[in-house]
């Protein structure tokens, strides 16, 4: 079946090593590119063994990897809609390798796809070919997958603490808050049978004690009765279909019956209801929801019965962190309200312990009449606006944009791959990470690791160099620019396949420290932006709130 494999615009870009636009280039470009053989005119297939034919007689490097070699063969075994049923069919086939009952791979549409899954598991370990042809299915999907950004997961995972034990997600999706979680029980449940059955097999290759479930937890709570040490949710937001009708007078429903066009206090007030009491709560709200005159009511009470502990801004929605009172406790005085979930973690643990922290608004202060909670409304009523400003505008004047020296080069130099380099011996990779060694992983820019040894995640890559014939710092800026140039067109990296030119040690050296003070560069410049858009927040706070005067 491998000559019916057909690819599309963006696999045609990650093959060839290239941007999206390129590869529209080459269709109008040249006569001869390959024309599509299906899809849609907007999301047009094309044959990949043309494609092939075509980048070699064009001369254009390009490598078919093993993965996507599997994923091309599992798509065109069926069409997109049975998509989903495919890959969980090989996370079956992939979480059961080795046991008695494997022999059930006999069955499948397609034996010989398996022998090659099988083939590519031995190579990358069967969790990590089975991610994979996970990322491979969510970029098929975009539009109708909702996937946690991995920033934000991360964030509500440290934010329900350290080791939270059992962790429920009640809409979880392809279970990436599950899997950043650390519980060391997860129990999930999604609406989408399909989907719920690839996230089981996510955390089974994962090697988690795990209960999963494929049913809409409100109508049909598979978990009904039982309470987790905290639970985190990412729920479908504007649900007009949620029950509305049939959950009149839910036992779930301690603050309030939600109203019909709000189904995200119904997921709030889901997550409380199976969570300990003193137990966390980390669920992604819409910005629209802590401003709604219909949930009002549900606002307000979960206010007074101390059950909502603060809100953060993050990216386009609201994280709403929540703890279950425990009988008898005396309710928190203060909501904490951040519009920078960059410094959320500190305030938070402060904020748990009754400490007083900026951002924190009293909450006698907002049962008015809208009880809106905001965040960016209440920013602007910082009490020490001025103060701050002065302080942030001296840090902002101090920050040094040191840019290095550079100039234009005629040299064309010659380039060598990253692969090519490990099997040279230039490059090694170690069990753990040193002084000196690079670090790299597709969310994190490549650095130079000092201090300690280390052990990192299994998600990053770790190169050692021969220091007299590879220098570490620009080895680490040409990960770097790859991770920088690559992005929009997978949302993998290869590193393997990143180009490195081939220099003598010393011009390797020279743009090593330039590539450092590049580095360092971006990071004052960061810096710099950060400041000056908190000067400009505090700035209007103050000349509102009559903190600040102009000098003149």
């Amino acid at each position: 079946m491998e000559e019916q494999a057909t690819v599309s615009a963006a696999d045609i870009a990650r093959i060839a090593g290239v941007g999206r636009a390129a590869v529209s280039n080459w269709r109008r470009r040249y006569g001869d590119f390959p024309v599509p053989v299906g899809g849609t005119a907007s999301s047009p297939l094309f044959s990949l063994p043309d494609v092939e034919s075509w980048l070699r007689e064009r001369g254009k490097p390009f490598e078919v990897s093993l993965g996507d070699r599997i994923w091309q063969r599992l798509r065109n075994l069926g069409d997109d809609l049975s998509l989903g049923l495919r890959v969980g069919r090989v996370g079956t086939f992939l979480s059961r390798r080795g046991s008695e009952d494997w022999g059930f791979s006999a069955r499948y549409d397609d034996p010989d796809l398996l022998a090659l899954v099988d083939r590519f598991a031995d190579e990358q370990g069967a969790r990590e070919a089975y991610e994979f042809l996970c990322e491979r299915y969510v970029e098929a999907h975009s539009r109708q997958l909702s996937v946690t950004p991995e920033p934000v997961a991360g964030l509500m995972s440290r934010l329900i603490g350290p080791e939270p034990g059992v962790v429920l997600d009640p809409a979880c999706g392809l279970g990436t808050l599950l899997l950043a979680s650390g519980g060391t029980r997860l129990l999930g449940q999604d609406a989408d049978p399909t989907v719920s059955c690839i996230a089981a097999h996510r955390l089974l290759l994962a090697g988690a004690d795990m209960e999963m479930y494929g049913a809409d937890a409100l109508p049909m709570d598979s978990f009904e009765g039982r309470l987790a040490d905290a639970v985190v949710c990412d729920p479908p937001f504007n649900e007009r279909e949620w029950g509305y009708d049939e959950l009149v007078g839910d036992p779930r429903w301690e603050y309030g019956q939600p109203p019909r066009g709000e189904p995200e206090l119904a997921w709030v007030q889901h997550c409380l209801a199976h969570v300990k009491p003193g137990g966390l709560v980390a669920i992604l709200m819409p910005l629209a929801a802590a401003g709604r005159r219909t949930g009002r009511r549900i606002r307000g009470n979960l206010l007074r019965a101390g059950a909502l502990r603060a809100v953060v801004t993050v990216g386009g929605s609201d994280l709403w962190l929540l703890r279950r009172p425990e009988p008898g406790e005396r309710p928190p005085s203060r909501l904490l309200l951040l519009t920078d979930p960059s410094t959320v973690e500190e305030q938070w643990r402060e904020h748990l312990r009754g400490a007083e922290v900026p951002g924190a608004v009293r909450i006698i202060d907002l049962l008015d009449e809208e009880i809106d909670l905001s965040p960016a409304r209440h920013q602007a009523r910082d009490e020490h606006a001025g103060e701050a400003f002065m302080e942030v505008r001296r840090h902002f004047e101090d920050v040094r944009l040191d840019l290095p020296s550079l100039k234009v080069s005629d040299e064309k130099p010659a380039f060598t791959t990253i692969g090519e380099l490990l099997k040279s011996g230039v490059l090694s990779v170690p069990d753990e990470v040193e002084e000196g060694d690079v670090v790299a992983s597709p969310a994190v820019p490549a650095y130079v690791h000092s201090g300690e040894t280390v052990v990192v995640e299994p998600s990053m890559s770790k190169y050692r160099t021969d220091p007299d014939r590879m220098d570490a710092a620009f080895l680490a800026g040409c990960l770097r620019a790859a991770g920088q140039i690559t992005p929009g067109t997978s949302t993998r990296i290869d590193l393997k396949r990143t180009r490195i030119p081939r220099l003598p040690i010393e011009a390797q050296r020279a743009r090593g420290e330039a590539f450092t003070r590049l580095a360092a560069f971006e990071d004052a410049l960061r810096e710099a932006a950060e400041s000056g858009l908190e000067l400009v927040r505090l700035g209007l706070a103050g000349l509102t709130e009559g903190q600040l005067i102009p000098e003149t």
